[in-house]
């Protein structure tokens, strides 16, 4: 992985990419790449109009790009179903779970989630199992989960997975990169029982300057904590970028093994792609499988075509 750039992504001609959260940050540095590889590339976007913005900013890039925009909102199960329903593809090559949001205030999705949670982890998997059938059509097809190497900081509590009991911003956070992780060990593990070839695997960009660290603080009107944070990202953080290499070589290196976690090379901070270190709690099978129960239950998605390990 040494030296791995985004120069060394293999060709994506004929693969369908679907990458949420793709108008800013890593995601659309992610969208960008693909595109320029050959694939096409839908960009699942919250809000259509950002999501049309960073189109025309990915094609004054790429001119021959083959892409466009689809409203998902991974805050409402409403439209992650209606995005899944509507996407007019008999087959999709990757999905790239980039979306998410870091350390808001307390607040609940449009189905009642704790917010953290319900966008970072059910979102994705009510997607991940809305476009199932889609992934298992394809060859070699890949989901790749943005985690965070701050998911350390936190495992998942099964009895408590809202936060009802008592909410800490940085906590909830780190729970719902933990529960990333978790389903990508546990859809790993029922991918590899099924005989699929289909590839689930997890990156983190490790510190890399995007609109992510400064939106809870701007949510909120916390001034100084917002120039704290831009000036972390000037300072210490990477750029977007290079904190999309790790993303990128997930969905696309030919050696990437199933369940695997791609992050920055030196200290999970900075650096060329390699395989990171990750909690333990994470490859736990027992809660893997609890973590994916209670998903179901919370989102009524099943992965019926996988069975039960």
């Amino acid at each position: 992985m040494s030296g791995w750039s985004a120069n060394d992504i293999p060709g994506q001609g004929g693969r369908l990419a679907v990458v949420t959260g793709a108008n800013s940050g890593l995601g659309f540095v992610a969208a960008r790449e693909l595109a320029r590889a050959g694939a096409r590339v839908v960009l699942a976007c919250r809000s259509e109009a950002r999501g049309r913005d960073a189109l025309e900013l990915l094609r004054a890039g790429v001119p021959d790009a083959e892409a466009e925009v689809r409203r998902l909102d991974l805050g409402d199960l409403a439209s992650v179903r209606e995005f899944a329903t509507a996407l007019p593809y008999e087959r999709v090559d990757l999905l790239l779970n980039n979306a998410g949001v870091m350390a808001l205030p307390y607040g609940t999705t449009a189905d009642g989630f704790e917010t953290q949670f319900g966008v970072n982890h059910l979102g994705h998997f009510a997607l991940t199992g809305l476009l199932l059938p889609t992934l298992l059509a394809a060859r070699g097809a890949r989901v790749v989960t943005v985690s965070s190497m701050t998911h350390v900081m936190a495992n998942i509590d099964p009895r408590d997975p809202n936060s009802e009991r008592g909410y800490r911003r940085w906590v909830a956070y780190a729970r719902s990169k933990s529960a990333n992780l978790l389903f990508t060990h546990e859809l790993a593990r029922r991918l590899i029982q099924h005989g699929s070839d289909v590839v689930a695997a997890a990156a983190h960009p490790g510190y890399a300057a995007t609109n992510l660290q400064t939106a809870g603080p701007q949510a909120e009107g916390r001034r100084l904590a917002e120039r704290i944070m831009r000036l972390g990202n000037r300072v210490v953080a990477q750029p977007a970028e290079a904190g999309a290499l790790p993303v990128l070589y997930a969905a696309t290196a030919p050696d990437v093994r199933p369940d695997a976690f791609v992050g920055p090379s030196f200290a999970m901070w900075r650096g060329a792609p390699a395989p990171s270190w990750r909690a333990p709690w994470t490859l736990d099978d027992a809660m893997g499988e609890r973590l994916w129960a209670a998903s179901e239950e919370l989102t009524g998605v099943t992965y019926d075509a996988l069975g039960t390990p």
